[in-house]
């Protein structure tokens, strides 16, 4: 079987433990920057090909400036994501607005900072009009969903259940009005799956796309300037999982591209993607120690670190893999259920998992958490969220790009703020 491995050593735990305790989370800059590369190789064909990185994945200012000179842009779904990619420099075009159920006010600031409006609902349209004084950007997207035309999958869910999109009735609508209010430059946009690792699935969806790209031109009369796949590459958790193969995923979308849209005497439009996990998830682990080793029903392995820090495995039942630093070659000796210290009993990172043996002290990194890991953070039990380091991608000394919170931090909106003093030495921002 394949073997999962980790890109430091426990030296460099111990360094980075010496400035922010564990839990925390480390991310390989190196590894970032090969993937998002993968992705432009694999669009090459296309002039113009862009993948927003999905700031929800891994939203900090500093992996957006690692993956920028890769011509990666962002796509936002918030008020704070749209700063956060502005931070990182990215300006205009180079950012997507892709939200729902939206506030008028992040439509405003998302068309001040020049970002391609991508509407979830008909109904948003006008709204985002009235919002923007009576007059809508140049450019704009709507966002499709196919319904029973396409199947999704575990985490999203069936498109005809999903609160995402139009349907192909509204969308000939929503591209008429847009028309009507003087919107000349037009995309058209899907995502259907999420984590999936089936070359086809996306190759099925471009045509879907290009088709009806193909048949709103012909009725409306506009010319669309972008595709945007959506994101959704999936990545294997599991170690015998298998790699998605992006590269055939980008050469079936440029053959279904010149099948389609020549049949119907049409340009190829520029096509882009908005992926996050594919991007990051690979290139990060949440390295945390062993506190207890419990022994009633089950074997019980007790981190430091809990679901506030990664939540996927209580959420979906999702697979991350753990390696025992100094480990990694020893045969597993016991099936544990490895555990956070939450009030909450699903608060596990595993499940009946084969380990080696394993002892309070020990430090364990829980892999693929690049991407919705840190990202899905949260405060109950007053849990406080962990610190974040890259290592550059050139090399050299790792880098603290987020500081643990502290007890002020979350004391600081109760009114009047609680002050505590710190019991733990803590890097500063």
């Amino acid at each position: 079987m394949p073997r999962k491995t980790v890109p430091f050593d426990l030296d460099l735990v111990r360094r980075l433990e010496a400035r922010t305790p564990t839990p925390f989370h480390v991310y390989d800059g190196a590894g970032i920057v090969r993937r998002a590369e993968a992705l432009n190789a694999a669009f090459s064909w296309c002039p113009g090909y862009r993948n927003y990185f999905a700031v929800k994945a891994t939203p900090n200012p500093a992996i957006l400036e690692i993956l920028k000179p890769a011509g990666t842009g962002a796509d936002c779904s918030s008020l704070a994501e749209l700063v956060l990619a502005r931070r990182a420099g990215l300006r205009g075009e180079e950012i997507m607005f892709t939200s729902n159920d939206t506030p008028a006010e992040e439509f405003v600031e998302a068309a001040r900072a020049g970002a391609i409006l991508n509407f979830d609902d008909i109904g948003h349209i006008d709204f985002a009009r009235a919002a923007l004084g009576g007059r809508l950007p140049e450019l704009a997207c709507c966002r499709y969903n196919p319904g029973p035309l396409k199947e999704g999958n575990a985490i999203i869910g069936k498109p005809e259940e999903a609160k995402y999109g139009f349907t192909r009735t509204q969308l000939f609508e929503g591209y008429r009005m847009l028309k009507e209010r003087g919107v000349k430059r037009f995309g058209l946009h899907a995502m259907v799956a999420s984590n999936e690792r089936s070359e086809s699935y996306f190759v099925e969806t471009a045509r879907l796309l290009f088709d009806l790209v193909a048949a709103l031109s012909r009725e409306l009369g506009i010319a669309f300037e972008f595709v945007n796949l959506g994101g959704g590459f999936g990545i294997p958790y599991r170690p015998e999982e298998r790699e998605i193969d992006i590269a055939a995923v980008g050469a079936g979308v440029k053959a279904a591209a010149e099948s389609i849209l020549a049949k119907n005497g049409l340009a190829v439009p520029r096509v882009v993607t908005e992926s996050g996990r594919y991007v990051t998830g690979p290139c990060g682990w949440l390295v945390s120690r062993v506190l207890h080793v419990k022994r009633t029903y089950r074997v019980y392995v007790g981190l430091d670190a809990s679901m506030a820090n990664l939540m996927r495995p209580a959420l979906y039942g999702a697979y991350h893999h753990i390696t025992v630093f100094g480990k990694e070659d020893a045969d597993p000796v016991e099936v544990c259920d490895v555990t956070g210290s939450l009030c909450e009993n699903n608060d596990k990172f595993a499940i009946a998992r084969p380990l080696p043996s394993v002892k309070p002290g020990d430090a364990v990194a829980i892999h693929d958490a690049g991407a919705h890991g840190h990202a899905m953070g949260f405060n109950y039990n007053g849990k406080l969220r962990s610190a974040e380091w890259l290592l550059p991608p050139g090399g050299g000394e790792p880098r603290l790009v987020r500081r643990a919170e502290t007890l002020n931090d979350l004391f600081a909106t109760l009114v009047p703020p609680v002050r505590v003093a710190e019991t733990r030495d803590l890097i500063d921002s």
